[in-house]
């Protein structure tokens, strides 16, 4: 590391929001085990590096969208994590009125247009909102997050292609942790991956190691400013799911040791050696993750004493046109 140009004062933060990340679905994750939470939580812990050096260099009036895997890219983006505590545990005040959960999570004021839990649907998602970004000749980009497995589905090839022969302002970035749910990506991959299926439809695209925290901000600003200028990019970040692909997943499909031995490369501790290097103290380390733990507990529970919405709101956000027989056209 060079310690000259290292910007201490911008890896803190990027270290504080890492442990924010972490903090949060850790506390999620009792939320779901004491049975406050109806659905699956899917946790991103060992990929907080990819969610903060990506959306850490987004404005609030770009654009974001999302995967089912998606809490750490909403919280960087800005979104109030008491609001996404209510909106997992289904109460009033969530982001989407307890009507979205874990998998659903938008917060349109920062500009996240939403997680979603289809894999790959975010993709033509994001490409119609560059397409309008474009059209208007507004001064924003789009950055749409998904998983390796996102590759092998058709919003793939439909979005980047789109993009492409439009010359949009998306930032494609595939956040690549080995495994579709519960399938080694490389067993039902065929080819070179998500970088040459990229560049066969003409976008530029590059892989960086997605747990450096440092060298994903760095690739992605200069991505962005790519972007603005020549039209889509991909980066292909490779990191590892520490955890299941849900909460409760044991994960007995990955070889034995395998997580164990992936602990070395948690991209938390790896970030805090590098600040430690630059002349912070483990105290100082320490007290930022005891902050965000702490901070994350009371969210929790203050989530977990609200109240829920009342049931007349199941009816409301829900389009009645009556009989679209006579009234639809």
């Amino acid at each position: 590391m060079n310690k000259t140009n290292f910007d201490r004062a911008r890896y803190r933060h990027f270290y504080n929001q890492m442990c924010r990340i972490r903090a949060f679905e850790r506390a999620a994750i009792k939320a779901k085990d004491e049975n406050l939470v109806l659905g699956a939580i899917h946790p991103s812990i060992g990929q907080e590096a990819a969610a903060v050096g990506v959306c850490g260099n987004l404005r609030r009036e770009d654009i974001l969208l999302s995967t089912h895997r998606g809490h750490g890219h909403t919280l960087c983006k800005g979104a109030d994590p008491q609001a996404m505590m209510l909106e997992l545990l289904g109460k009033t005040g969530g982001n989407c009125g307890g009507k979205g959960g874990s998998m659903h999570i938008a917060d349109f004021g920062v500009g996240m247009l939403g997680a979603n839990g289809v894999v790959g649907a975010n993709i033509n998602i994001a490409v119609g909102a560059a397409h309008a970004i474009k059209l208007k000749g507004e001064d924003k980009v789009v950055t749409c997050i998904f998983g390796d497995g996102a590759i092998n589905r058709g919003p793939f090839l439909e979005g980047l292609n789109w993009a492409k022969i439009y010359n949009l302002p998306v930032l494609f970035v595939c956040e690549d942790n080995g495994y579709s749910a519960t399938t080694n990506t490389k067993d039902t991959t065929a080819g070179a991956g998500p970088v040459a299926r990229a560049q066969s439809l003409g976008l530029e695209a590059e892989s960086r190691d997605g747990n450096d925290v440092v060298g994903v901000d760095i690739a992605t600003r200069d991505l962005l400013s790519r972007v603005k200028k020549k039209g889509p990019h991909l980066l292909h970040l490779k990191t590892y799911r520490l955890g299941g692909h849900t909460s409760t997943d044991p994960a007995k499909y990955r070889p034995d040791g395998e997580a164990d031995g992936k602990w070395s490369e948690d991209p938390i501790a790896r970030c805090r050696d590098m600040l430690k290097q630059a002349g912070l103290t483990d105290e100082a380390l320490t007290d930022i993750e005891m902050a965000a733990t702490s901070e994350m507990d009371g969210i929790y529970e203050r989530a977990r004493d609200a109240a829920f919405p009342p049931a007349a709101n199941a009816y409301t956000d829900v389009q009645d046109i009556g009989d679209p027989r006579s009234q639809a056209f």
